[in-house]
């Protein structure tokens, strides 16, 4: 059985007719670490697409013949498969379970996997950053899990409501000639609260009015003053409460402590700018000196651990 959608075309194509090591070689740098155990290849049929829509990645593959992927445990790195031909087996930490064509498997961070297709296989893939998730998570007021957010593994078609239909429009605005950073970022968006709305997810839809509306304060006052150096004591007086509640409501609501909040949003808002070529941004040292990173070295380091890439492969990603 095959699933009678269209997600990328052809001007997304990557390799096609090609031998797998060279897509599993792509893959591996730009999707996250795998390894593929490949059968007997019979003509060279492996094929992949791939498109970026803000800070979300699109991968079309088929390795053409039966394989077995497998995985180690991963970076703060979260993949949505649905399978698009042919027949898959998911098995991880004792659990096993087979998919047909129009099922969901969400992959979580840190969790070993291994899955074996059957030949003409065909799959979609969306690589979402842990970063992304928490800001959606703290854009809509939804308790943050400590632990991390983690998705149930399979979703059934009748389960999705809609979401396949979602994943081809964002694929139709991924490969849009007119679409802007800003534009796909929204969409990127929609998909990952989407995400959070499907059965299985540990995050709490159910804000506290009183709290949210403090946090919502301090956000707010972020974000118009990203590229000033703010301090806990400001925060702590714009909320009214002490440096110790200061720090509950941060863990409550998005998982994370006030100074790593604001470090993370600064971060975020280069990795805009430094991915929309509208905004002109040339001089990598420049922009990390105006939103207050004195250390460069250091910049360059934390940028990478929270956007799982240096600033100069963002900027070369640019084009």
């Amino acid at each position: 059985m095959n699933l009678n959608l269209r997600m990328l075309h052809e001007k997304s194509q990557v390799y096609s007719n090609s031998c797998p090591d060279v897509v599993e070689d792509y893959a591996n740098q730009h999707a996250g670490r795998h390894r593929v155990i490949q059968g007997r290849i019979r003509d060279p049929e492996a094929s992949l697409k791939h498109r970026t829509i803000g800070s979300l990645d699109l991968f079309q593959i088929s390795y053409g013949n039966r394989v077995q992927i497998t995985s180690p445990e991963r970076e703060e790195l979260y993949h949505l498969h649905v399978l698009l031909k042919g027949r898959c087996m998911w098995r991880s930490c004792g659990e096993e379970r087979s998919l047909a064509p129009g099922e969901l498997l969400m992959l979580n961070p840190n969790v070993p996997f291994d899955l074996t297709y059957s030949d003409s296989y065909e799959k979609f893939i969306v690589k979402l950053p842990a970063r992304i998730i928490a800001r959606v998570c703290s854009e809509n007021h939804w308790r943050y899990p400590s632990e991390g957010v983690r998705f149930s593994p399979v979703h059934h078609s009748e389960q999705l409501d809609g979401f396949l239909g979602l994943l081809s429009l964002v694929c139709q605005e991924a490969e849009s000639d007119q679409s802007t950073f800003h534009v796909q970022e929204h969409y990127a968006k929609i998909v990952v609260s989407k995400l959070l709305c499907l059965p299985g997810s540990n995050v709490g839809r159910e804000p506290l009015e009183a709290a949210c509306h403090s946090f919502n304060r301090l956000e707010e006052f972020i974000e118009n003053n990203i590229k000033q150096d703010i301090s806990l004591e400001q925060l702590a007086n714009l909320a009214k409460m002490s440096a110790h509640s200061l720090y509950g409501l941060f863990e409550k609501h998005a998982g994370t402590t006030p100074g790593r909040f604001i470090r993370q949003r600064k971060l975020e808002a280069i990795y805009n700018q430094l991915s929309d070529p509208q905004a002109g941004v040339s001089n990598i040292t420049a922009i990390a000196l105006d939103y207050g990173f004195m250390h460069l070295g250091r910049f360059s380091s934390y940028y990478k651990n929270a956007l799982g890439e240096l600033p100069s492969d963002t900027l070369r990603r640019r084009g």
